[in-house]
């Protein structure tokens, strides 16, 4: 006679035994070493303070590209300065894109377009610079000028 176990009982097993698993791995005890407080998981104010200062201007320069929608989004992305905006955009021949782009912060970036080559300066002062894009612009490339530091967002819109 076969022996029969309904799946909600064994899913519960099995979710139970991962849970005692993961508890056990991840729980920590002082009992080794008395006195001893566990180490701090908190960051630090000078982390939450830079954390902080990026969500606020991430949400600055989204609110101005949200302004600046033009069309369908294609894609979109809010990067550091320091990090830059490096995509090839996946675009379909034929289709016409319009390119905005935000910076908030201090200084400046430098916005290439390739292989046309065409440059443009943005400025981190929550200006928005749009450019007119199509499926033979292959690479969209941003990066910060010496000292600058914010926050870029961009997003595509097929116009």
């Amino acid at each position: 006679m076969k022996h029969f176990v309904p799946r909600s009982s064994l899913a519960g097993c099995v979710l139970a035994a991962c849970l005692l698993l993961l508890t056990a791995c991840t729980s920590s005890s002082n009992d080794d070493h008395p006195g001893k407080s566990p180490a701090s998981t908190a960051p630090s104010p000078a982390r939450t303070a830079a954390g902080s200062s990026e969500l606020r201007l991430t949400r600055l320069a989204q609110a101005a590209l949200a302004s600046a929608r033009v069309g369908e989004m294609v894609e979109a992305g809010t990067e550091r300065v320091s990090d830059g905006v490096h995509t090839v955009p996946s675009l379909r021949r034929g289709t016409a894109y319009r390119l905005s782009l935000v910076c908030v912060g201090r200084g400046s970036a430098r916005l290439t377009v390739s292989p046309g080559r065409r440059e443009e300066t943005v400025p981190c002062d929550r200006s928005v610079v749009r450019q007119r894009i199509t499926a033979e612009d292959e690479k969209i490339d941003v990066n910060g000028t010496a000292g600058a530091s914010g926050m870029i967002a961009w997003q595509i819109d097929a116009i």
